[in-house]
């Protein structure tokens, strides 16, 4: 009887000790999970966290009387934080006063000057220029307006007057941005030409940077032989409209769209990010690689439909920090893609939810320094993130890279491995810092290590070139030697031969 019962108490205990295994195990899948990665084969890998989650201001803890209704822009000048509360219709002025608060300063619900009428009605995004003027996308009132720094009007934009937009559209400028030359260029909604191009004085000056069309050659044959009626019927081939936009330090362009499709992801044709120079050119650099091709950069390369969530990634916004690094705002999943300047993915984290650092419909997105803030317009909530301690290794890595401080950017890569050690960014980073400082076989080594072709490439012809010019006597030498040797061997034959014909010749003789 005691040893039935001794049995049976080993046997729970032994399961208690398994489902308490399972669920530490489970619970530490669920915490690593929410930061994760790509491999080289296209695998997820869980990440440490890069960010964590400061805190999420709700109204209350903003300090405003009236909460925010449906809040769908943003804008960051210094440590303020504007953000446009479309639902009421105002920009409200926040003062980041700490680490881990924001202040309700002010807010702007009217202006100054002959401009009629002069509140705003639904207003979806702002820009503010170096000297202080505020570019903001009156949608409601189909206009945008250029206020000075006193909230006087000094002019507005009107709907382009172009043979190829519908007359009878209405003007609905969803958002904005400008360059140091005040220039203005702007998304509108059921505008799908590229952004529209004001110049300082406000003369529209045409479209810029308008996507690839893509199109199955079955659809156009069939086109070719159709009738009107059945043409009226069938999807038509136009450029996709962009959803947000951001200018960058040095006068760029970066448009994102959500307007994609999973079969034109799967062909490689989805431009969901684009860097975009004044001549409308995508100069996006997409250097990461993996087993099948090129990385892309649209998001997560598998499209579940879990939690009621489907199809692909959809970008609504694009925030780009000084180094050239970006991060992108994933509306449907409610998720955070960092890419570096190569277009090699940092680290993805985020997610759909009710909980902090979790999304129900995240539609702008800033930083401050390294430091990122998701507006989400359902739960009218601001997050910031901050960087943990692995996050600012990464990013310090990146930047002693960019001011060539090649070693430390080595020595900094290689403390990321300890938090990381499948991390492939680390290892390409510290193949890179070899490189820099011409130390071609380690560099070769770590490119070799995670099947970065492109830069084992330059290491080896680098590799080469100083083999070659180290050795440049030995191998001339050599040459010479393959030369001369064979050379000198058949001269000798020859006068051999020839002296045993002489000698043959007086002997006969």
């Amino acid at each position: 009887m005691r040893k039935g019962f001794k049995r049976t108490a080993a046997l729970a205990l032994s399961i208690g000790m398994l489902l308490g295994m399972s669920l530490s195990s489970y619970a530490t899948t669920i915490d690593r999970s929410y930061t994760y990665n790509y491999d080289y084969w296209g695998d997820v890998q869980d990440s440490p966290d890069m960010y964590s989650v400061c805190k999420v201001f709700t109204s209350t803890e903003l300090g405003l009387e009236k909460r925010l209704n449906s809040p769908q822009g943003s804008c960051v000048v210094g440590n303020l934080l504007y953000v446009c509360d479309t639902g009421n219709n105002r920009i409200a002025i926040f003062e980041r006063t700490s680490r881990e608060s924001f202040a309700f300063v002010d807010e702007i619900t009217s202006f100054k000057g002959s401009e009629k009428p002069n509140t705003f009605s639904s207003p979806t995004d702002i820009a503010i220029s170096e000297e202080g003027d505020f570019y903001i996308a009156d949608k409601g009132n189909a206009r945008i307006l250029k206020l000075d720094k006193d909230l006087n009007f000094i002019q507005k934009f009107n709907k382009p007057v172009d043979n190829s937009i519908d007359k009878d559209i209405v003007f609905q400028p969803s958002k904005i941005a400008i360059d140091t030359a005040g220039r203005v260029y702007c998304v509108a909604i059921g505008i799908n030409k590229g952004l529209i191009k004001y110049e300082a004085d406000g003369t529209f000056n045409g479209f810029v940077g308008a996507t690839r069309v893509v199109f199955d050659f079955k659809m156009y044959l069939m086109k070719k032989i159709a009738t009107q009626e059945q043409l009226n019927k069938m999807e038509a081939f136009v450029p996709t409209e962009y959803d947000n936009l951001y200018m960058d330090k040095e006068g760029f362009i970066y448009a994102c769209t959500g307007n994609v499709e999973a079969d034109t992801l799967k062909a490689g044709d989805a431009d969901s990010v684009r860097r975009i120079n004044p001549l409308g050119d995508d100069i996006l650099i997409r250097n990461g690689v993996y087993w099948d091709g090129k990385f892309p950069v649209y998001g997560d390369l598998y499209m579940g439909n879990g939690g009621g969530y489907s199809g692909p990634s959809k970008f609504a916004d694009v925030t780009v920090f000084d180094n050239d690094a970006y991060v992108c705002l994933d509306r449907n999943r409610g998720r955070l893609f960092a890419y570096d300047d190569q277009g090699r993915m940092i680290c993805v984290f985020g997610g759909a939810g009710n909980m902090d650092g979790y999304f129900r419909n995240p539609l702008a997105l800033e930083h401050m320094d390294y430091d990122l803030i998701v507006v989400d317009q359902l739960d009218c909530t601001i997050t910031l993130f901050t960087l943990t301690d692995y996050g600012r290794l990464v990013f310090g890595a990146m930047d002693q890279f960019d001011n060539g401080e090649y070693a430390k950017s080595g020595k900094t890569w290689r403390e990321v491995m300890k938090y990381n050690g499948n991390y492939d960014l680390a290892y390409i980073g510290l193949g890179r810092a070899y490189l820099r400082q011409k130390d071609y076989d380690k560099a070769m080594d770590y490119f070799e290590l995670k099947y970065d072709a492109d830069n084992y490439s330059k290491a080896y012809k680098k590799h080469r070139k100083e083999f070659v010019e180290d050795h440049i006597v030995l191998i001339v030498i050599v040459i010479l030697a393959l030369f001369l040797i064979p050379l000198g061997i058949g001269r000798i034959k020859l006068i051999k031969y020839q002296i045993q014909i002489s000698d043959a010749f007086k002997y006969n003789n």
